[in-house]
């Protein structure tokens, strides 16, 4: 059995922790690991490899986290653009054996029964290896209006439900054959392929034009941008679920969170004698709650106190800040949405952003300078670029730069620096075995992440 794990998405309602260039299943929420890695940990029990479907941004984050596990068969297969679940499945379906049996799950849920999780894995393998498109149907705990529902008599599908009212999701809790639609399914490669030839042909008839342009190196395959654009965008659900004769739904009573908004993360996390939720980044960042109850606090470099509070979420991420009332987490989307006319920059990254030579956090922003800190990982370089609006000061702090400056190849040390003029063609470069640390000054009228012109890269972005 092959995994197939889709990490797309941005995670809008966990904003500000989770961002475009590093969304929630790639935080790290639960003992150091990310839900992208214990979904690797869950099912490499059960599978005999892993087949991450992603974006350029997102495989190099899944790289690097999965250098944090023990070594698995892994490939990857790269989207230039999103185009939805159907035709990411088609695509990754296409390259394996028709006979092959796909267990297809997100990255970002919680699975914290995963002993039953492999109990309904296997039931669903055995419907799977009969001919049947399986989907996971979460046994529900409550009448939650944010999924979408499966109607069902026994394995057999009677109905999909698009998310319901409070008074329709009651009376499907007490109707008692209802469950949550997951997003997990099993099956044979080949199968879905031929569900979605009848179903969807459009789908498709251009997933199959586009997998004939995939570039592929080594265990990595990447869709051009024109390839992916011919590609209609939508749902394995729409696309096929709801229309195929061979659904079977297996019943998963498992602790499941899918983590939709803060108020179910703070569901999922300890809680002190108080009943306050604490996410910090270690001992050295103090939290203090004084008479405050069932709050959560997330906070990465800030010290927070509260007083006199209760049911509150407080967020704090360095650049933004969080406040809401619990039962309320889920109109974050609506901040995010105002936030993308205002200040895109803050939907899209961090103050410290993972790139995939290292990382650079800004220290400070403003209008006519910026600082960062910049790590580039042992071996790895930035690309060949240049700037239209800024220079950049560059000062090593520890280890060794090998420079690319206009015409001339430079190795600067620690306490040494050079200088990058607007418009120079430039590079970073770390030859040696340690990380490669250094202060970066930014000056010019503009100074924004997309003041970036690649002319060379080691990563295939554009």
């Amino acid at each position: 059995m092959i995994n197939l794990i889709l990490c797309g998405g941005s995670g809008t309602r966990l904003w500000p922790l989770s961002r475009k260039l590093l969304p929630k299943q790639f935080v790290k929420l639960f003992d150091g690991k990310s839900l992208f890695q214990k979904t690797v940990e869950r099912n490499i029990q059960l599978s005999d490899s892993i087949y991450v479907v992603s974006n350029a941004e997102q495989y190099f984050l899944a790289k690097d986290q999965l250098t944090e596990m023990p070594e698995a068969d892994t490939r990857y297969l790269l989207e230039s653009v999103a185009k939805n679940t159907a035709p990411a499945i088609a695509l990754a379906c296409m390259s394996l054996d028709s006979e092959a049996i796909v267990l297809v799950t997100p990255a970002d849920h919680l699975i914290k029964n995963e002993r039953a999780y492999q109990q309904v894995v296997q039931q669903a393998k055995a419907l799977a290896q009969q001919g049947n498109l399986v989907t996971f149907g979460i046994v529900p705990t409550y009448p939650e209006t944010g999924f979408g529902y499966i109607e069902s008599r026994g394995v057999d599908v009677l109905s999909f439900k698009e998310k319901p009212s409070l008074e329709v999701a009651k009376a499907y809790i007490d109707q008692g054959n209802y469950y949550w639609n997951s997003g997990m399914f099993c099956f044979k490669a080949g199968v879905f392929l031929s569900e979605l030839a009848l179903l969807a042909p459009d789908i498709y008839s251009a997933c199959q034009q586009s997998y004939r342009t995939i570039i592929q190196d080594g265990t990595t395959s990447r869709i051009p941008f024109e390839s992916m654009e011919i590609i209609p965008e939508e749902s394995i659900d729409y696309a096929v679920m709801e229309k195929s004769q061979k659904i079977k739904v297996v019943a998963a009573d498992i602790d499941w969170s899918d983590l939709g908004s803060f108020d179910s993360l703070n569901d999922e996390m300890p809680k002190n004698s108080q009943g306050n939720a604490i996410l910090k980044r270690g001992d050295d960042v103090p939290v203090i709650t004084i008479n405050s109850h069932n709050n959560l606090v997330i906070t990465r470099n800030h010290a927070i106190a509260t007083v006199d509070i209760d049911d509150l979420i407080i967020v704090d991420t360095t650049d933004s800040v969080l406040i809401t009332k619990k039962g309320s987490s889920q109109k974050v989307k609506d901040v995010v949405a105002q936030l993308k006319r205002m200040k895109p920059e803050l939907c899209d990254v961090h103050r410290l952003a993972y790139r995939p030579w290292g990382s650079y956090e800004v220290l400070l922003d403003t209008q006519k300078y910026k600082i960062k800190r910049i790590i580039v990982s042992p071996g790895k370089k930035l690309s060949l670029q240049k700037h239209f609006h800024r220079s950049e000061h560059w000062v090593v702090v520890s280890g060794t730069a090998e420079v690319t400056n206009g015409n001339k190849v430079l190795t600067v040390r620690q306490n040494e620096s050079t200088y990058i003029p607007v418009g120079e063609v430039h590079r970073l470069e770390n030859k040696g075995k340690i990380d490669l640390v250094m202060i970066e000054v930014q000056v010019g009228e503009y100074t924004g992440e997309d003041d970036i012109v690649r002319l060379e890269d080691s990563y295939g972005r554009a």
